[in-house]
């Protein structure tokens, strides 16, 4: 029997590519399509303004691009990954069910509903819908619960033990204004354990600089010269995080959900510090690997003293792509 799948996800650092090679390994064939008419900066920072402001360049992008692809296939599986970036209109997701009226339609919610509220409306065409945010799972027995994941680039992270970290500590992130301020803060505690850091604060463009500044006040005293407007390769991404003997992370206002960054230090067995205060409550949480950042460092914490634990093997594989996958669509 034939098992194809249309995958609906951002460009979001790739992840759909890894996506659709674990979907091959599955057995599945694969049609992708970007959830969002451009990848541009400019694009994608009015769509997160208000939807509506995109709608004609949605429309032309559905029933020009995405519509005579997908028109004359027949789907097992509808499988779209949700984030800031998506832009289909709900009567855009009625059509592609009217096609294909016996698939199984799945959704993941990769942000909070405090951050995606027009998402509330395209869940009534999903016969599931999951989430990675606990606390939003706790209040609406709708979404079921299920973190992130990592991919088999950081598995294999994990089989190579380095003596020698070029970095004490690394953050490769946009620049949302919590994040750049919870990071910075980091950051500077950390001068003395970790004086070699690489803090690359990604600023799509000078618009939405201009727009935080204007509003955000944890940006009073930042300067344009903070940010950088170029993105960072994949494969420099994967590298300076191997190079990295501690990784930095921060959630966005908003967002309890554990970001993906943390997800892939379990799979790549690195030490995260984070300000996210609910990781406590994940069965994979160890304060020799994990430490939450409160405003301030011990350098007698477990954490600095003791070297990288182990965790149980099942947990382990519990957060795989490949266990994220069939979760939701096996």
């Amino acid at each position: 029997m034939k098992k194809n799948i249309l995958l609906i996800a951002p460009l979001f650092f790739d992840y759909y590519k890894e996506i659709i090679k674990e979907l091959e390994l599955m057995g599945y064939t694969v049609d992708y399509v970007c959830d969002a008419p451009s990848n541009s900066n400019i694009s994608k920072a009015i769509g997160r303004v208000n939807k509506k402001l995109i709608s004609q360049s949605t429309k032309n992008y559905f029933y020009k691009k995405i519509w005579p692809q997908i028109k004359n296939q027949q789907y097992n599986k509808v499988l779209l990954i949700g984030g800031m970036t998506f832009a289909l209109q709900p009567q855009m997701l009625e059509q592609i069910k009217n096609i294909n009226p016996s698939a199984d339609f799945i959704m993941y919610q990769w942000d909070s509903e405090r951050n995606l509220p027009y998402s509330t409306c395209i869940h009534k065409y999903f016969n599931r819908v999951y989430s990675f945010d606990r606390h939003d799972c706790l209040k609406n027995t709708k979404y079921h619960f299920l973190p992130l994941f990592y991919t088999r680039i950081y598995e294999n992270i994990s089989k190579n033990k380095i003596s020698h970290y070029k970095y004490g500590c690394s953050y490769i992130g946009t620049a949302h204004p919590q994040k750049y301020k919870y990071i910075n803060e980091i950051s500077s505690n950390l001068k003395e354990i970790a004086d070699n850091q690489f803090i690359y604060h990604y600023m799509p463009s000078k618009i939405k600089y201009i727009y935080h500044k204007a509003l955000a006040p944890e940006y009073r005293k930042a300067k344009l010269s903070d940010f950088k407007m170029e993105k960072i390769s994949g494969d420099q991404i994967i590298k300076i995080f191997e190079d990295s003997k501690y990784i930095l992370d921060a959630p966005q206002k908003g967002q309890t959900g554990l970001t993906i960054r943390t997800i892939e230090c379990l799979g790549a067995k690195k030490k995260l510090i984070t300000t996210n205060k609910d990781i406590i409550n994940y069965d994979f949480y160890n304060e020799n690997n994990i430490l939450v950042f409160d405003g301030e460092i011990n350098k007698d914490s477990p954490f600095f003293v003791n070297e990288y634990e182990d965790i149980d093997a099942y947990i382990y594989e519990k957060y795989s792509l490949k266990n994220w996958l069939k979760t939701m669509i096996e």
